[in-house]
């Protein structure tokens, strides 16, 4: 959520933000609004006023044993009572509307942010490692799942339906390696391993930015307002709502934790295999720091880099994209991708993603620090995901096969993998 006041005053870059990003808002009307409850509000408290005025006053006059103007000034603050109420009333339709059209309102994109339409626009910025050249018709991740045992998405649909699938064997274990292997990356950097509640009340969804546009991504239980997490981004960024934080350093978190999306509306894209499933694990990265542009883009590159280096130790390719306006969410202002090279798709798929928020989630979620010159003030959150799996897995195995079907495992893995080398086919 953004100051009205600074978006009174850089309507058209909200515009441009919102017009980009395909939220349909309307600003001018959202600004009307605003007015409207202002006025509305400043009447009421007018009236209040008066009322209490008028009350002092009738202790006076039946003191003073004026009982004629002590009736007259009751029957002002009765007409006073009535136009209060529907003063009111109207009042919180105008701020009902304006907080609905407010949640809708999207955080600017920086300045050296794309324009575009969809990820088709996101520009690359650079590539690392080395593209496989395979001297065989290399298999994809599904077919070495099956011949290793490690992957059974059959069972998985006849289970739980559509986008399930069970790991086995080898496939938990690097599933759980290449976690592990994150989470202490992380914890050697100087972030503080969280673990994580797997649902959240929809008030935390809205303060973290998640609802209510992504509302039909989340799974909601049935009995209560509780809703499993598509982040743990959620329940990290929650854990100093409404708190006055130390922010001398940056607070730097990193969360393991199962994670549940419905991918409403992706039917019949990325459905194969492991790419996009309603469930999986996530390692996220999750900082808080002072509201500085500078140390924040300093920072997300840090976390970028993070992500980097896990994908060397895995020893995959990948590149680096800038994400444009139309592939943001509402709440990003900056996004940097990393996407891996999978075979079976002859292309790069998105594995990592970046962001830096600036203070819109620390508005909505009430999270604030003192500056340099002791003011309360809202703090900026960023975000990354060091690795999701078992959509990793899917470049591990392809771009590490061999030829007889066996899989080498990268040597940072392996101390995860009960020091196993490589995966060879189940035996029959």
């Amino acid at each position: 959520m953004l100051d009205v006041k600074w978006i009174r005053a850089h309507q058209a870059e909200v515009e441009y933000a919102a017009r980009h990003k395909g939220i349909e808002v309307s600003i001018p009307e959202l600004l009307e609004l605003d007015e409207e409850r202002r006025s509305r509000l400043a009447e009421i408290e007018g009236l209040r006023q008066s009322r209490n005025a008028l009350t002092e006053e009738i202790g006076m006059l039946l003191k003073q044993g004026d009982q004629p103007e002590a009736a007259r000034k009751k029957q002002a603050v009765k007409d006073i009572h009535l136009r209060l109420n529907d003063l009111e009333a109207a009042y919180r339709l105008a701020d009902q509307a304006y907080t609905a059209a407010m949640l809708r309102v999207p955080n600017p994109v920086s300045p050296d942010t794309p324009a575009g339409q969809s990820d088709k626009d996101n520009i690359e910025l650079y590539r690392a490692g080395t593209l496989p050249d395979f001297a065989f018709e290399p298999k994809d991740h599904v077919a070495l799942g099956n011949l290793h045992r490690m992957i059974d998405i059959p069972r998985g649909v006849k289970t739980a339906g559509p986008r399930q699938y069970y790991l086995t064997g080898a496939g938990v274990l690097l599933h759980r390696a290449v976690q592990q292997l994150a989470l202490d990356l992380l914890t050697e950097k100087g972030f503080m391993p969280v673990d994580v509640p797997l649902m959240a009340r929809g008030d935390a969804l809205v303060n973290t930015g998640y609802f209510p546009l992504g509302e039909d991504q989340t799974f909601k239980l049935a009995e209560e307002d509780k809703w499993l997490v598509g982040t743990s981004e959620v329940p990290l960024v929650s854990y100093y709502s409404n708190e006055i934080v130390d922010l001398a350093e940056p607070v730097k978190m990193a969360a393991v934790s199962l994670c549940f999306r419905s991918e409403v509306g992706s039917a019949g894209k990325d459905v194969h295999g492991l790419y996009r499933v309603h469930q999986f694990a996530k390692v996220e990265q999750v900082i808080i720091c002072e509201n500085s542009l500078e140390k924040s883009d300093a920072l997300l590159r840090e976390i970028t880099e993070n992500a980097e280096e896990l994908m060397r130790l895995l020893e995959l390719p990948y590149r680096v994209v800038a994400v444009c306006c139309g592939d943001m969410g509402q709440k990003t202002y900056k996004q940097f991708d990393i996407e891996t090279w999978m075979p079976s798709r002859n292309a790069y798929g998105e594995t990592h993603s970046s962001s830096n928020l600036l203070d819109f989630q620390a508005r909505r979620s009430n999270i604030r620090f003192r500056n340099a010159e002791g003011r309360l003030t809202y703090a900026y959150t960023l975000n990354n995901t060091a690795v999701a799996s078992p959509r990793i897995l899917i470049p591990l195995l392809e771009n590490h096969q061999r030829e007889d079907g066996s899989i080498r495992i990268p040597e940072a893995l392996r101390k995860y993998m009960n020091g196993f080398g490589e995966i060879r086919a189940v035996q029959e």
